[in-house]
Order: structure tokens, then C-alpha cells, then sequence
């Protein structure tokens, strides 16, 4: 009996002989070329990314308005429908396979959890969100903690498998994949209960309090690990996905030599990442102590690994050295651009966020992005470059702002070379 409605089964078949045609160009595996030698610090031009997309406002001629009718069916046709818009619209160095993957059905993939602690949120006289009121104020708080639940739902993923292999029969492969890679940011969960301003207070007063919760809560999360092995959750991740706060996790030195095609993955045959965002302020001293010396042997779990995501980190390599596996390091908008290319050089890619605000402004000028890409592109010349615009909020119902960033952007990482 078919697994989807007559209808649906027409669209994604269309959808996916769009996506088919366009994988099997030559321009695909030139680009992931570039991504491999950029993620095995070779010289290479920069190269250009964008997500994080507000797709919201990016409809234009209906091209991502979905018109399937089952729930999975308009989860496959909407993500399609996104694919093959940034490919028309905004493609950078995007690279398609020629296979479309299923994800296992299962959490949690990240840091983010359930670990039995109810946030509570401060409310203004609007109702909107603006802070936390901390809830982690004694020994007995952090005892409250529990290890979250992983879970795998193999016959929901076997009915996705299905579904799609029905939807792209004779037209292109598709393949079931595991976690390939999960977002790492401990004090991005664990500021919920603690509250900013309480942290950056105990971290002189109560010292004890912060790494007892750090404690607690890093063998939470490496249960959480130890499960998604045990229950054969991970795939390889050497592939065309985002890795960390960067780009495209593309590489020839993952798996590792005595990985088994075929079994699932372990940690070391895919790339990690953390981050310590609300460190950002916060000395090189006290961030290696109430984060990164307890960030470390969550990273070496993996086989390459990111750090950083919207923090200035240019006065903080040096601590960043630490960690023996670390490939890719995220770079803000707000660092101070020449100590963070003399810290890093060609150690390291060098993954530049440019500032999404250009594109919030109430009429839209390319200019100051150019003269922003300028600058970076010079004063990084020699290093290991990927430019990465991500976080874009809005575009003032402007979808061809960002259309333009992405060609811009594109035409000087090229000539930058």
C-alpha cells in the first residue's frame, strides 16, 4: 500500500528530479574540493556560506510555499523547497549530493536537554522574554539535575525511509543517516538556571557553586554520548553538513583508518564543537577555568572539532590551544581583526561571521558589507578563510538583500583567491 497521497507523491517526485539534475553538475564536486582543502588548512580561496535563514520573509513567487498534505511529507517538501531556492538565489559554495538522506528519529542532538530543571523567565509589562530568574542557588540545586532520556524511534524512521525512497524512486538514491554532528554549548543551557549576572558573581564569590554545576552537569552530557554509542545513534560525519557555528564539515580525514563501513560511527569519526558565548566578556583566565577545562574532554571525544559561535575570541586563542583536536574556529563580527589573524594564522580555519545587521536597515545599501568584506579579505589574506553570514534575523521583507550579500560576497571571495 502507498505511503503517500497521490498528490504528495507527484510533488516530491518533481521536487526531487529538481534536485536530482542540479546534483549530478560537475560544479558540486568542485566545490567540495575546496571544502576539503579548506578543512585540511590548504591554501584555498575563501569560501562563502549562509544559513540561518528567516525564511519567513523570503517567500518570493511562491516558490516556498508548500503544497503537500501529509505532515512528513511537507517537513521533505519544505526542506527541497529551501534547497533549491539558496541553490537559485543565494548559493555561495553550497554543495548538493547526489543522495538525499533520512534522518534517524531521535534526541536529543545537542547539549540542550531535559535535565529535570524548569527555567523560569522574567517577564516586562509587554510579555516578552528578558532574563531569567536563577534557580541554581545552593549544593541542593545542582543535586536536582538528571541526565536527559535519549531516545530512537526506529519504525518512525524506517516509515520517513520509506516515504521518501517511494517519492524518489528511479530518480535518486536515498540513504538513512544518524546523528552526523550536534551542537555543543553547555553555559548556552545551563545560563537558563544561573542567570548572567549571578554567574559572573559567583564565579568570584562562589566558586565552589559554579563548578559543582559544571561538574554534574558535563557527566550528564557524557551519558548522554555514552547512550547515543550504545544504542548505534551516529553516522560518519565527513559530509556535506554544517559543522559547529562554521561551514561545511567535508573532509578526508574522518572516519578514522579503523572505522567499518557500513557500522555506526563513534565520536572520533566526526567532528564536535562547543562553545562559550556568555564568556564573551569574561577574561582568557576565568574562561578556561569555569568552561574550557571542562569543554576539553568533551571535544577530544570527537575527531576534529569547532569552537565558538557569536563571541569575540582574539584575545582567547591562546587557551584554545589546549585542545589537541581543534580545526575551526568561529570569529564574531566584534573581534579585533588583526590579533585575531595573528593568533590564528594557518592553524586553524578561520570562520568569519560578517554582521548580519546590513540587512535590517531600513533601505538596503551593499556598501558598508562591501567595505566590511573588504577589509576582512585583506587583513586575512594567507589564512584559512570561510565567510559565514548566519543569524539574519530579518531582511525587512527584502529576500534580494541577502540575494546580493550572497553574489557579493561570492565575486570577492573569488577574487581575493
Amino acid at each position: 500500500m502507498s505511503t503517500l497521497v497521490a498528490t504528495d507523491k507527484i510533488i516530491l517526485r518533481g521536487l526531487a528530479r529538481e534536485y536530482a539534475e542540479i546534483a549530478a553538475l560537475s560544479i558540486h564536486k568542485e566545490k567540495a574540493a575546496l571544502w576539503r582543502k579548506l578543512n585540511r588548512l590548504e591554501p584555498v580561496r575563501p569560501l562563502v556560506w549562509i544559513n540561518e535563514i528567516p525564511w519567513w520573509e523570503m517567500n518570493v513567487d511562491d516558490e516556498l510555499t508548500l503544497r503537500c498534505t501529509g505532515d512528513y511529507a511537507q517537513q521533505v517538501e519544505g526542506e527541497l523547497r529551501r534547497t533549491l531556492y539558496q541553490w537559485r538565489h543565494l548559493p555561495g559554495d553550497m554543495v548538493f549530493d547526489p543522495v538525499l538522506y533520512v534522518g534517524y528519529v531521535c534526541a536529543p542532538t545537542s547539549t540542550y536537554g531535559d535535565y529535570g530543571i524548569e527555567e523560569q523567565q522574567v517577564r516586562h509589562e509587554g510579555g516578552h522574554d528578558v532574563g531569567f530568574i536563577p534557580i541554581i542557588n545552593s549544593m541542593a540545586d545542582v543535586e536536582k539535575l538528571r541526565t536527559p532520556t535519549v531516545w530512537v524511534d526506529w519504525a518512525e524512521t524506517e516509515r520517513h525511509f520509506q516515504l521518501v525512497s517511494e517519492a524518489c524512486d528511479g530518480i535518486i538514491p536515498v540513504e538513512k543517516r544518524g546523528i552526523v554532528t550536534q551542537w555543543g554549548s553547555p553555559w548556552d543551557q545551563m545560563i537558563h538556571w544561573y542567570g548572567i549576572e549571578k554567574l559572573y558573581t559567583d564565579m568570584v564569590d562562589q566558586p565552589e557553586l559554579v563548578h559543582a554545576l559544571l561538574t554534574r552537569f558535563m557527566a550528564a552530557v557524557h551519558e548522554v554520548l555514552d547512550k547515543q554509542v550504545e544504542l548505534g545513534l551516529l553516522s560518519v560525519s565527513n559530509g556535506n553538513h554544517r559543522v559547529g557555528s562554521g561551514g561545511l564539515g567535508i573532509t578526508d580525514e574522518l572516519p578514522q583508518p579503523d572505522y567499518t563501513p557500513g557500522m555506526p560511527a563513534r565520536f572520533i569519526d566526526q567532528w564536535g564543537s562547543s562553545t562559550g558565548q556568555i564568556f564573551s566578556e569574561v577574561s582568557p583566565a576565568m574562561h578556561d577555568e569555569f568552561c574550557l577545562q571542562y569543554e576539553i574532554p568533551y571535544l577530544e571525544r570527537f575527531g576534529l572539532t569547532c569552537y565558538g559561535c557569536c563571541e569575540p575570541l582574539h584575545n582567547k586563542i591562546g587557551i584554545l590551544r589546549q585542545v589537541k583536536n581543534l580545526r575551526r574556529i568561529s570569529m564574531s563580527y566584534w573581534i579585533d581583526i588583526d590579533k585575531a589573524v595573528e593568533a590564528v594564522g594557518t592553524d586553524y580555519v578561520f570562520s568569519y561571521k560578517p554582521t548580519p545587521a546590513v540587512f535590517a536597515w531600513d533601505n538596503w545599501d551593499p556598501e558598508p558589507a562591501r567595505a566590511n568584506l573588504q577589509t576582512v579579505l585583506e587583513k586575512t589574506r594567507g589564512c584559512r578563510v570561510e565567510l559565514i553570514m548566519k543569524d539574519v534575523s530579518t531582511v525587512r521583507h527584502d529576500p534580494r538583500r541577502l540575494w546580493e550579500w550572497s553574489a557579493l560576497a561570492l565575486e570577492m571571495a573569488q577574487e581575493a583567491g
